[in-house]
């Protein structure tokens, strides 16, 4: 069970910038990348989220920095309501989020109510040589998974096991996840791939995230990521 149902919980114990970080930047495709899980919670995610987004499509991290325990963090996709990060996905004509789940075997499974999204980076995936599959434990279909909570109401949601994660990285620890490898980059090529496929019309691209400006929460400098 989750130690906390909601932010507003979680925020009453937990303190921004010493046990959790809150991170963002805006691009101009209409499109959001989110690592709800980040940090030492979900390891890797942030820094994959991030580096898919480039300097293209927006980018939300919500990090856990705690020296252990980090876990205790992690609030379910579909109760997850820091109001930043529900703003971005709000603003967005898509949100892509990226999480991380204990399986050993390298795997990416793919979830979300965008359909079509979800089958380009599937595609992509497949074409650079990953394996892919959909899971009944990682559907990311309920209407109120951060992943859809877009303008459209749908999303993609990818969850990368830790056997991939693990090849993506000197190690997952916080300082070695700074060392990426040819997977990690391989990776996130497929996904921008998928995405600039994608890419919303200038007419059809949301207006609000242009407004939203690119932040720290904690105001402090980036810690690494966590974990």
């Amino acid at each position: 069970m989750e130690k906390y149902s909601s932010y507003e919980n979680l925020s009453k114990t937990e303190v921004a910038g010493k046990d959790y970080h809150i991170r963002k930047r805006c691009g101009n495709s209409g499109i959001v990348l989110m690592a709800p899980h980040g940090g030492g919670i979900e390891p890797g995610t942030t820094e994959i989220a991030e580096a898919i987004a480039g300097n293209r499509h927006s980018f939300y991290t919500f990090s856990g920095i705690k020296p252990e325990g980090n876990t205790d963090l992690h609030i379910t996709s579909q109760n997850f309501n820091e109001p930043e990060g529900g703003h971005m996905a709000q603003a967005s004509y898509t949100v892509v989020t990226i999480h991380g789940c204990r399986e050993t075997d390298k795997m990416t499974f793919m979830g979300g109510r965008d359909n079509a999204l979800v089958q380009k980076i599937t595609f992509e995936l497949i074409r650079a040589r990953f394996n892919t599959k959909k899971s009944r434990r990682f559907p990311g279909i309920n209407a109120r998974n951060i992943c859809n909570r877009s303008r459209r109401g749908m999303g993609a949601q990818l969850e990368l096991s830790m056997g991939l994660r693990r090849d993506m990285f000197e190690k997952t620890t916080r300082i070695h996840r700074k060392k990426t490898t040819r997977a990690f980059h391989c990776f996130v090529r497929a996904v921008q791939a998928a995405l600039a496929d994608y890419e919303p019309s200038d007419q059809r691209r949301p207006p609000e995230l242009s407004q939203i400006k690119s932040i720290t929460m904690s105001h402090l400098p980036d810690p690494g990521s966590g974990g």
